[in-house]
């Protein structure tokens, strides 16, 4: 991790997300109503499924933090791609709504141009869901949450909304009223290409999608750098969570003890843990290297 209180953010940020997610829907809300503003009502019901969205992060997180026991052996970290799949699935059919109430108001020809008040709302909204992304992007990065960094994405669809939003609402302002109108529909748009990336993640995390290849590669060298180590026969890694697991399988020296190649095997672990960021869970298999494939002694 970059800074030291990492772990501290972890816990911090999604109370402010939560914060930040009900100010935002509640403002918003009451603005778009006031200004007339079709979406900008619809960017506060966009907010509002944020605030869903990061109370179930929020639980996510909490609940991924449990250590393994008896009946998940291998933790509780894939709750938070459950999570990401609930944010996304949030964001689908909310857009879904918005979508369709707006192409209703757009076929019927009931919109009229919002107060410039509006454009206020959109211009708050815009900054403030910006800091948020990159305050949630961070953390999520840096603890490798899954369910962070989908809730700061959550936050990142909601400021690029907001900025339609703007640019709808000042073209209606200067005599474009069909425009707060097709913004509406334009950030249902992406608000659901959003939520079914999301979701499309979520999925290949709970298949137990491998580690990027240059994560394998790092940990195959870790190995091969050992002393004693002979040959690598198998090799893979999972995200689980927060967490990426590997299963090694390693070929040392025949002549060692079984005491010295279980030491062998510690080695690599802490060796991995020590130099690929959230590796917690190394299983290690220690064969001897068949004799044939020592190099001769002279």
């Amino acid at each position: 991790m970059k800074f030291e209180n990492c772990r501290d953010c972890r816990e911090e940020v999604v109370w402010w997300a939560f914060t930040a997610d009900i100010c935002m829907t509640l403002f918003k809300g009451i603005l778009g109503l006031m200004s007339g503003s079709v979406a900008l009502v619809a960017d506060s019901l966009h907010s509002g499924a944020d605030v869903v969205a990061s109370g179930v992060t929020q639980l996510s997180v909490k609940i991924s933090a449990r250590p393994a026991d008896e009946k998940y052996p291998f933790g509780y970290g894939n709750i938070q791609y459950i999570s990401s799949a609930i944010v996304g699935s949030l964001l689908l059919v909310g857009a879904s709504f918005l979508m369709y109430g707006s192409v209703i108001k757009l076929i019927s020809g009931t919109y009229e141009a919002p107060s410039i008040f509006a454009a206020l709302g959109a211009s708050v909204t815009v900054i403030v869901n910006e800091l948020m992304y990159r305050y949630q992007i961070c953390v999520g990065n840096e603890n490798n949450s899954p369910a962070i960094i989908a809730n700061a994405w959550d936050n990142r669809s909601d400021a690029i909304s907001s900025a339609a939003v703007l640019i709808g609402v000042l073209a209606s302002v200067i005599g474009f009223p069909i425009a707060d109108t097709i913004a509406a529909i334009g950030v249902s748009t992406l608000v659901g290409r959003i939520g079914i990336e999301l979701i499309s993640k979520a999925v290949h995390g709970l298949m137990d999608s491998s580690v990027d290849t240059d994560l394998l590669q790092t940990a195959w060298q870790i190995s091969m750098d050992t002393p004693n180590v002979h040959s690598i026969y198998f090799l893979r890694g999972r995200h689980v969570g927060e967490d990426v697991h590997f299963d090694i399988r390693l070929r040392v020296d025949p002549n060692l003890r079984v005491r010295d190649s279980s030491a062998v095997a510690e080695a690599v672990r802490t060796r991995i843990q020590e130099e690929i960021p959230h590796a917690r869970d190394i299983r290690l298999f220690v064969s001897p290297a068949p004799a044939a494939a020592l190099p001769a002694r002279s």
